[in-house]
């Protein structure tokens, strides 16, 4: 559910009825609500949880300070609240946010989540956002072997033939009805349109909010 404004996010959840744990505490799963991105985990107990949906700004309980926290109230990087959920046995949330600022983690980064066997790596999120990051990391670090930065240097000229010619195979596919070769088609299609995006500098999260916005 998405929330167009602070009385409705307040009536989504009977905080009464989640179920804390000894320390009076709930894990909460905090994700960017358009992309699915993983963004941090942190504890809420029953008065954050009521700050939360009174404010529509998150609002954590810090086990180390016993004290309630503002998320973002020093650097600025507040979320605001767009979904929140509890699971099947009412003892963990799931909270869908606008992230402002793009940055969750107190080292800069997009999320807490962005290690890999101690090395920095992509924050689990969808796989076109994943491949957009990609891309473009390829617009701004030219390598002469990637593909990606042939397409972008050759401009709109290439970049464009590129989306005409794999938005006629789509069609072909979609005629010729064979599955796995619609879905490779596609994929194609979606791809060279995230290069377009790219050298454009629209981010897809753009298309993303104009996607909600038409769901809404």
């Amino acid at each position: 559910m998405y929330f167009n404004n602070l009385h409705s996010l307040r009536s989504a959840i009977p905080v009464e009825e989640i179920r804390y744990n000894e320390q009076g505490l709930v894990p909460a799963i905090v994700q960017d609500y358009l992309d699915g991105t993983v963004l941090m985990m942190a504890w809420m107990n029953q008065e954050s949880l009521y700050k939360t949906l009174e404010t529509g700004e998150t609002w954590f309980w810090s086990r180390s300070r016993e004290e309630l926290w503002h998320k973002g109230a020093t650097s600025g990087h507040i979320q605001k609240v767009q979904t929140i959920r509890y699971d099947c046995d009412s003892d963990a949330l799931l909270i869908g946010v606008e992230q402002i600022g793009d940055i969750a983690c107190h080292t800069g980064e997009r999320s807490c989540f962005h290690q890999v066997n101690g090395k920095i790596a992509l924050p689990p999120g969808d796989t076109l956002s994943q491949l957009f990051q990609v891309i473009c990391d390829r617009r701004d670090n030219f390598a002469e072997s990637s593909y990606t930065c042939k397409l972008l240097a050759g401009g709109d000229n290439k970049i464009l033939k590129k989306i005409g010619e794999e938005t006629a195979e789509v069609v072909m596919a979609f005629k010729d009805d064979e599955a796995d070769a619609i879905a490779g088609e596609v994929a194609d299609l979606l791809y060279h349109t995230l290069v377009a995006l790219a050298y454009h500098q629209v981010d897809l999260k753009s298309v993303y909010r104009k996607l909600q916005e038409r769901r809404n």
